[in-house]
């Protein structure tokens, strides 16, 4: 993603701030969005987005994971900024667009439904101090900033919209140590294929 500030205009653009509000959901820091990776449940994708941060640090990423809250998941993330794996600035966005595929494949009907209702609409995080993932709002009513989750959920509408999204699983990423509680991480299916397989393995052992 080509870290470049941009602006959007207040009557083309959908805009969410926290969770509240018609497009809240589309916030990582919403709830009933579980997660399903390597076998363990996730609350949130603010949770998998910041376990991701220190791959060589199981028990940092099981601090995180044990909080369901995300914002205190996220505080404890600022704790241990110095554990933060060191390409970080460049991989975070590949991160984020992966987890974002992730929350949507094991949350089809509920997460799917909430971006098409953007329509054709620019998507803004709306945020006074985060102008990388966030934008903030002129004196002229425009939103102006980075924005990059907005433009990684417009890039996932636009892929919903195309039917180029694949609905089977979700590849892990390939970049290095990308890995929780030290194991690699391995694909991400929905929740159904994940029921059934459990299923599965309780038929066998009955």
């Amino acid at each position: 993603m080509k870290l470049s500030s941009r602006k959007y205009l207040p009557n083309e653009t959908v805009v969410f701030k926290n969770t509240k509000g018609e497009f809240g959901e589309l916030s990582n820091m919403a709830p009933g969005f579980p997660l399903y990776i390597n076998d363990i449940i996730i609350a949130n994708s603010e949770c998998l987005y910041q376990a991701c941060r220190f791959p060589l640090f199981p028990e940092i990423q099981e601090e995180i994971i044990n909080e369901s809250n995300p914002m205190k998941a996220k505080w404890i993330s600022r704790k241990y900024l110095r554990y933060t794996r060191q390409d970080w600035d460049t991989t975070k966005f590949l991160v984020m667009r992966w987890v974002l595929k992730v929350k949507l494949i094991q949350n089809w009907d509920k997460f799917s439904g909430v971006i098409q209702r953007t329509e054709n609409k620019a998507i803004v995080e709306l945020s006074t101090k985060d102008k990388i993932w966030a934008a903030s709002k002129m004196s002229d009513g425009s939103y102006e900033g980075i924005n990059a989750l907005g433009r990684l959920l417009m890039e996932l509408r636009k892929e919903l919209n195309e039917g180029s999204i694949n609905t089977q699983f979700v590849e892990p990423l390939t970049i290095p140590g990308f890995l929780l509680y030290g194991f690699s991480i391995c694909r991400a299916y929905p929740q159904e294929t994940i029921i059934r397989s459990i299923d599965k393995e309780l038929e066998l052992k009955c």
